[in-house]
């Protein structure tokens, strides 16, 4: 009996692209392919690509060279895969190029170069698909594309306008991780504020109830659920306001992840920001005072075309006064096909770098003094990692999403395993990350330098 064909898999970009390699192995796992995390043994490489910016797409073309020097066999998707000429012109090897979230297509090319061996059965599968995330936690897509027209973006014009998935999909969906063993749900879209917006009829039924897909009544609906839910790509419309409650409650984790990317008001419009006109400083106020615990966190673009001295100084006043918790930031880049390259104003890449410096020290000060705050209090801590020999474990704080926030280093960790839910005594933090011990655990405040 043949041996069923090994598929490699080299997933970029962000977690959106994530979920969209989880449903095509998943699709190929049900036709009886194995897979490798790696190049090696692998009789074809799937490379999901990212194409947001030159760096990206730098990076995304590196890793299709390297596949077809280790393997030769090598199928191309993702973002990126809109630019077909620009990967055929670079790599004139790859077997199939296609875009983002075509399924089908990916698929097609693989049964074309690669046949499964044997007939496909459904029971291989687990019930909740395969995941590339670890089994404790899970990424939610809730919809495709976006409807917003921001100047340095193209995102739209390679996955297209908003279009929501059924809020009865999605919530199954969710049900089925958390039956898994899920204990996190990140919820993910271009927009995800904005869901089911697009949908005409946007009520469904439900557990035999009807629920209208949108961002308050699907955070309600997922805060049911026994897992912590965290929401990502928020944009700050006003509709979101009325979910804080929902964080305040427990319902759902006190933590929003709201691009801002800028403050000024004159850099807010030449991006096309939605919701830019919104007192963003006002409202955040206004939910701190409704959910104390709310940490937020947000990207930020420094050097954007037409950005002054004064702008700039305008974005660092507003950090102070908002006091975001968790800060990323990059310098402008021209992204091809976006209309922020026609804009007057281009600011020299010294005083991008030199803002970007001052942008992250001022990031830095605030998250100093946001997580000392966090000393002594006695907090829930989801465990990701554990190195038995230093009897240390390595977890998340409802305030730190896997791989772009802080973690919690945890001593005296006997007994914990990934995927356990901690409570830890926080005794120290640093710049990013807090240090502590299991709650039952002996432990001394460690005074201050």
């Amino acid at each position: 009996m043949n041996q069923n064909p090994t598929i490699g898999l080299v997933s970029l970009g962000c977690p959106k692209a994530l979920v969209d390699s989880e449903r095509i192995l998943t699709t190929l796992r049900a036709q009886g392919y194995n897979f490798s995390h790696d190049y090696e043994g692998a009789d074809l490489v799937i490379v999901n690509t990212c194409g947001f910016l030159d760096s990206a797409k730098a990076e995304s073309l590196e890793a299709i060279g390297e596949a077809i020097n280790e393997n030769g066999k090598v199928v191309v998707t993702g973002c990126l895969g809109t630019e077909e000429q620009l990967i055929r012109d670079t790599h004139p090897k790859v077997l199939a190029v296609s875009g983002p979230h075509q399924y089908e297509a990916v698929v097609e090319a693989v049964h074309e170069n690669l046949p499964p061996v044997h007939k496909p059965f459904e029971d291989l599968v687990p019930a909740d698909g395969l995941r590339l995330t670890p089994r404790h936690y899970a990424y939610l897509k809730i919809s495709e594309g976006c409807s917003n027209r921001c100047t340095f973006c193209i995102i739209p014009a390679i996955r297209g306008d908003l279009q929501s998935r059924p809020i009865a999909s999605v919530l199954y969906e969710a049900e089925r991780l958390v039956k898994a063993g899920v204990k996190e749900i990140m919820v993910i879209s271009q927009d995800t504020s904005a869901y089911g917006q697009d949908i005409k009829y946007a009520q469904s039924r439900f557990h035999k109830r009807d629920i209208d897909a949108r961002f308050h009544d699907l955070a309600r609906e997922l805060g049911d659920m026994d897992a912590w839910i965290r929401m990502h790509y928020v944009y700050p419309y006003p509709h979101v306001d009325k979910s804080i409650h929902l964080m305040a409650e427990g319902k759902i984790l006190p933590y929003l992840d709201i691009p801002f990317q800028h403050a000024a008001p004159n850099v807010l419009k030449a991006m096309r920001r939605p919701a830019n006109q919104v007192k963003t400083a006002d409202r955040i106020k206004s939910w701190r005072e409704i959910c104390p615990d709310l940490a937020i966190r947000s990207t930020f673009i420094v050097g954007f075309p037409g950005e002054t001295e004064e702008d700039f100084q305008q974005l660092l006043d507003w950090l102070d006064e908002t006091q975001i918790d968790r800060v990323g930031a990059f310098t402008y880049e021209p992204v091809a096909g976006a209309p922020a390259n026609d804009l007057e104003g281009v600011v020299p890449d010294e005083v991008k770098q030199e803002r970007y410096g001052r942008l992250m020290e001022k990031a830095q000060a605030i998250s100093i003094d946001r997580l000392g705050q966090k000393v002594g209090r006695t907090i829930d801590v989801l465990i990701d990692d554990v190195a038995p020999e230093d009897n240390r474990a390595l977890g998340r704080s409802q305030w730190d999403a896997p791989e772009i926030d802080g973690q919690v280093f945890i001593d005296d960790a006997q007994n914990i395993k990934p995927g356990d839910m901690v409570k830890v005594t926080i005794t120290d933090s640093d710049e990013y990350d807090l240090f502590g011990a299991p709650a039952e655990a002996q432990y001394q405040v460690k005074p201050d330098a």
